[in-house]
């Protein structure tokens, strides 16, 4: 006999259907700050992400600052809708300075980033727990 109720459905509605996998940059007191990382080139680093962006379609976002200092510079990509329901979680890249790991980045996102496509292995080696209280708030 069917159920009175409709299964369990999960629906993205808007602009959650197509949402892109995405880079959050960190450019806060440490990550992007030339006093602190003088041999790295912030500027072009963003300046190279957002090339490749706009090129293969992921997006780039810029916050304050992230949380782990000590691991400057972090960026967390972030699955696209369909990674998501892929399996794929947001992924923390600590010491992300210098320009093999930019393109690496830039490569991963462009294939499809976390559920879509394996990150390089170099890459994996640079990956970070987030602070606490991220964990605590991607639980709610």
């Amino acid at each position: 006999m069917p159920s009175a109720f409709p299964s369990p459905r999960r629906t993205l509605i808007g602009a959650a259907q197509q949402r892109p996998c995405t880079l959050v940059v960190c450019r806060g007191c440490c990550c992007g700050d030339p006093r602190k990382h003088p041999d790295t080139d912030h500027a072009w680093q963003l300046e190279r992400l957002r090339a490749a962006a706009a090129e293969h379609g992921f997006q780039v976002r810029t916050t304050d600052c992230l949380g782990p200092c000590d691991q400057a510079n972090v960026i967390v990509v972030q699955p696209s809708a369909a990674g998501r329901r892929a399996g794929g979680r947001a992924t923390w890249v600590g010491f992300a300075m210098d320009d093999d790991c930019t393109e690496e980045l830039a490569g991963w996102a462009a294939a499809g980033g976390p559920g879509i496509a394996e990150p390089p292995v170099t890459l994996e080696l640079q990956f970070i727990q987030p602070p606490r209280d991220a964990r605590v708030r991607s639980r709610r």
